[in-house]
């Protein structure tokens, strides 16, 4: 009869859900299915996010950076103990399991009116276990198992992103050390054209005015290369200190150097589940809503407590022996909330809002990083066609300079219209560079984006 009783709690246990396992949602695997745009998505069969972080990114130099700032970066480091704090947490609640079990040794000696002094002593000990019939300790074990899962993806999704930062600041260098180049040269133009206009005004071939504003134009080149430099200065000081580092010159490559897959590949858009940290954060979270819920649950059910002592005492009640003997208690209790069964039902409403919350913030997640793909990807072929095209004017431009200068050679032209080719030249080529940098970004971003890195 008792383990039929036992065996019907069980059943009525089960069947309100305070054992149920979480699983994901329909809904989620729905519309993860149609997350990336179709006439972006150049191929589902592989992702760029299967490729370590050094086979994308083999500059031995930015190699180096990046290893530093996993080793070093505070957030990364915070993430890593966070780990080691749900770690406990979940071995704690495994322990939750076993009797709880304490020593109670006691001694003492008392005298009344000048009576002879009396001594009485205890070695004993006591143990309690709680039955887990109605999932208290299941659940709790279960949460702290998906609060793991969830610090997990929290430390991965920060070295996910210590990655991205360090090659994108690296790169950003890369540019402005290409912007410095080009503008370099264009000071120069200036330059000569200033020392011409001189030379020129002399002979009395040119005025004041011509002067004055090549002089301008030269100084304002100028200025902006010390923009660049301290852009330079800022953003090396920047990066030192993304990796835990004191300031200082950076050991770097160039932009041209830079290699990179010609194909960008996404793969399945369910693949991000898996894969993005951020996404398997929102359903940890979720997952610990869900059992937070079977938890409210399984509060309307009562809670069965063994406990039992042992010991060996020369006091087993009025009269005192010596030598002692054995004292043995055992005792089970069982507690059924019956005043709170108000509170008790408030706190299930509460659980059951934040599990939707968390399943909302969780399908968000998701659309986020569905949006984040497609727009790394967008990127990153605008790009590819924007340097395409400027490639070419690129190379009608150094024609235009080579012509200029033969015709100021036979004297058909002047050297301001050699200067405005030269510049138009040198114009092109800075948007060239910015846009191979924002090519390499369309990567990074990308990588990024399908959780790449981990």
């Amino acid at each position: 009869m008792k383990r039929l009783f036992i065996a019907a709690l069980s059943l009525m246990a089960t069947g309100c859900g305070i054992y149920n396992r979480y699983e994901r949602p329909d809904s989620v695997q729905v519309e993860a299915d149609s997350l990336y745009r179709t006439e972006n998505a150049p191929d589902t069969t592989s992702s760029l996010a299967s490729l370590k972080w050094e086979e994308l990114f083999t500059d031995p130099y930015l190699q180096s950076l990046i290893r530093r700032g996993l080793e070093a970066n505070t957030d990364l480091q915070t993430a890593v103990l966070r780990v080691e704090e749900a770690q406990a947490t979940l071995r704690s609640s495994r322990l939750a399991y076993l009797p709880s079990v304490q020593l109670d040794p006691q001694g003492t000696l008392s005298s009344y009116d000048g009576s002879k002094t009396q001594k009485t002593y205890s070695l004993g000990g006591s143990a309690s276990w709680e039955i887990d019939l109605f999932g208290k300790l299941t659940n709790a074990k279960r949460q702290s198992r998906a609060a793991l899962l969830e610090s997990e993806a929290y430390r991965q999704a920060m070295q996910t992103q210590v990655i991205a930062t360090v090659a994108e600041s690296y790169y950003s260098l890369l540019m402005l050390d290409e912007q410095i180049r080009i503008t370099g040269q264009t000071v120069e133009s200036w330059r000569e054209y200033v020392q011409s206009l001189q030379a020129l005004m002399k002979a009395g071939e040119a005025d004041r005015a011509t002067l004055s504003q090549a002089e301008a134009s030269r100084l304002s080149a100028e200025a902006s290369l010390l923009s660049l430099q301290q852009q330079v200065s800022e953003q090396e000081n920047a990066l030192c200190s993304f990796i835990g580092e004191a300031s200082r010159n950076i050991e770097r490559s160039t932009l041209d150097e830079q290699q990179f897959p010609q194909e960008m590949s996404v793969g399945l858009p369910v693949e991000l589940l898996s894969r993005r940290p951020d996404v398997r954060q929102a359903e940890a979270s979720l997952m610990q809503a869900f059992y937070a819920t079977n938890s409210a649950r399984s509060a309307f059910y009562p809670s069965i407590t063994l406990s039992g002592s042992a010991g060996w005492t020369n006091s087993g009640g009025a009269a005192i022996a010596n030598p002692g003997a054995w004292l043995l208690q055992a005792v089970g209790s069982l507690v059924q909330p019956l005043f709170n069964r108000g509170q008790n039902i408030a706190n299930l409403k509460i659980a059951k809002a934040q599990q939707q919350e968390a399943l909302l913030a969780f399908k968000q997640s998701l659309l986020d990083a569905g949006q984040e793909v497609n727009n790394a990807l967008t990127q990153w072929q605008t790009a590819r066609e924007r340097i395409r095209l400027e490639n070419e004017q690129v190379k009608h431009l150094e024609t235009t300079v080579s012509d200029t200068r033969l015709l100021m050679k036979y004297g058909t032209i002047n050297y301001l219209q050699v200067l405005t080719a030269r510049q138009s030249l040198l114009s092109a080529q800075l948007n060239l560079a910015s846009d191979r940098y924002n090519e390499i970004q369309g990567v990074i971003n990308l990588y990024h984006a399908l959780g790449g890195g981990c």
